[in-house]
């Protein structure tokens, strides 16, 4: 039956696309708190390692691209959206991988998440400022701690994975 097949995939998608949901629609509601509470620039501290400041990035990851002349914008919304095209394929073939589906439902919420602030807005908005010594981490954002949280829990279900299979 043609249909079964299609809610079995369904089945399979959901639960991990409203992950991913819950994570845009907090990674968004954050956003938009800082960009209405500071002006760019301004820093808040939280406690003697954490603050808020509104930022912006127009590069990936830590900045890299920040600076270059303006092509990584449309380049790096494009690449957000494939792996999230990819990510959803991959969920639909292995959303009964609880671990494996988990990782991945966080990867996509955090790459939706800053694909609208690069659509919207031209750049991601970042506001997680952790420092030591003087020494400040790049700001960063809930999407940005999805995608990173993501990716240990894939690395942790291919260890296990690994270890199963011994």
């Amino acid at each position: 039956m043609p249909w079964s097949k299609h809610k079995s995939w369904w089945q399979k998608l959901l639960p991990w696309v409203g992950v991913a949901i819950a994570i845009v629609l907090l990674d968004q509601a954050t956003k938009l708190t800082i960009e209405r509470m500071f002006d760019y620039g301004d820093v808040r501290p939280v406690t003697s390692f954490f603050n808020l400041v509104l930022t912006y990035n127009k590069g990936a990851a830590f900045s890299i691209l920040a600076n270059a002349s303006g092509w990584q914008d449309e380049f790096l919304t494009w690449v957000g959206i494939g792996a999230s095209l990819f990510i959803l394929y991959l969920l639909a073939r292995h959303g009964t991988q609880k671990l494996f589906s988990l990782s991945l439902a966080l990867i996509l919420g955090g790459a939706i998440g800053n694909v609208i602030d690069r659509i919207a807005y031209g750049h991601v908005i970042d506001f997680l400022d952790f420092h030591y010594a003087g020494w400040h981490w790049p700001a960063f954002n809930v999407a940005d701690s999805a995608i990173v949280a993501g990716a240990a829990l894939l690395i942790l279900d291919e260890l296990l994975r690994v270890r199963r299979s011994k």
